[in-house]
């Protein structure tokens, strides 16, 4: 037996019409494709589906043949695959015959075919179709496709966005040279490019978005975080040029060259103090925040303790290696540094504890 398998893994078919899947017999998938066709005659999932009646048509003199469209779900390839693979397998389940079952899998382009392991992983696979609109591949409709490509948001973002900072380039290099920085401009301009190529790249647009989105938010929402941590990003910047400042200090000290442990000491040690200066900041308007928004807990309280136990404890120890700490001094503050934090984390423990059992009471 062959089964003529129709693929739509973003789930069009489902989405666009309403349509079960999966969908299974000549004229059911038929009148699925009119039923595509119909809501949307641009998608090429319309064709995959014709061209599976067709082959059932031409293939089903040689042999029996049963057509059927599966689908996955928009978004998650994998969560795509998955789907297709269980409407595989209910397809399999429904044909009840002893024949030895084979494929040929009809897609609309690359993307579809990535779900071929999965289905090989339960049908012995005789070919694949891939669907390609004549009209296409021909030089008359580069206008629609050029028009289609900007209208998609997916492909606008990722094709316009860089092809625009090319094209700025250039101009903002003539102005550059009119003013005297030309290096500057081609600079920024470059890195912009390589930010964003970069972010495209790694998957991390998701990612972008949802800091923009959430700073957005913060500047509307009236949140102390936006501010404190803006504060903060200042104070870690003028910490790492103390701890630049620190180190030069103790090479212009010292008669020869300074041990790696030496180095690394001295820029912890300089820059320490702004680094919890910034985490305090941050710490103090993330617990402020939560408490305006009714969500504090005691144990928010713990971050400050502990960002001055670490920043002591960084501090004695990179001075013992610079040799401005004593060995009694290191241990005292180790000590110190310790004790506050473990006894920080069992009072607030506690303080929860009570107002968790008032609130039952």
């Amino acid at each position: 037996m062959l089964l003529v398998l129709c693929v739509d893994l973003d789930d069009d078919l489902g989405r666009k019409t309403g349509t079960e899947t999966p969908v299974v017999g000549r004229d059911a998938v038929e009148d699925a494709a009119v039923a595509l066709a119909t809501a949307d005659p641009e998608d090429s999932d319309v064709n995959v589906l014709f061209e599976g009646v067709h082959l059932a048509e031409d293939l089903g003199a040689e042999e029996r043949v049963v057509v059927a469209a599966v689908t996955g779900v928009e978004g998650s390839d994998v969560q795509a695959n998955r789907a297709v693979g269980a409407e595989v397998d209910e397809v399999l389940a429904g044909l009840q015959t002893g024949e030895e079952v084979r494929a040929v899998v009809v897609t609309d382009g690359a993307q579809d075919e990535s779900v071929l392991p999965v289905v090989r992983s339960r049908v012995r696979i005789d070919s694949v179709r891939r669907v390609v609109v004549r009209q296409a591949q021909d030089l008359e409709s580069m206008y629609y496709t050029i028009k289609q490509v900007v209208n998609d948001p997916e492909t606008r973002g990722t094709i316009l966005v860089p092809l625009g900072v090319l094209l700025l380039i250039y101009p903002l290099a003539v102005v550059a040279s009119l003013v005297g920085l030309p290096g500057a401009v081609l600079g920024l301009a470059s890195g912009a490019l390589g930010v964003y190529v970069l972010v495209r790249g790694l998957g991390l647009a998701e990612t972008a978005d949802g800091l923009v989105e959430r700073a957005r938010d913060s500047l509307y929402t009236g949140r102390v975080t936006l501010i404190t941590y803006a504060v903060a990003a200042a104070l870690l910047v003028i910490g790492g040029v103390e701890g630049v400042n620190q180190l030069h200090a103790q090479q212009a000290a010292s008669p020869g060259p300074l041990p790696v442990s030496s180095v690394v000491a001295a820029l912890v040690n300089g820059a320490v103090t702004w680094f919890a200066a910034a985490g305090l900041t941050s710490s103090v308007g993330q617990i402020t925040d939560e408490y305006l928004h009714d969500q504090f807990t005691w144990q928010y309280l713990n971050a400050p303790f502990y960002v001055l136990a670490l920043a002591a404890v960084l501090y004695a120890l990179s001075g013992f290696f610079l040799q401005i700490v004593s060995l009694p001094a290191l241990a005292a503050v180790l000590t110190a540094g310790t004790l506050m934090s473990v006894l920080s984390t069992l009072a607030f423990a506690i303080l929860e504890d009570h107002q968790e059992r008032a609130s039952a009471a």
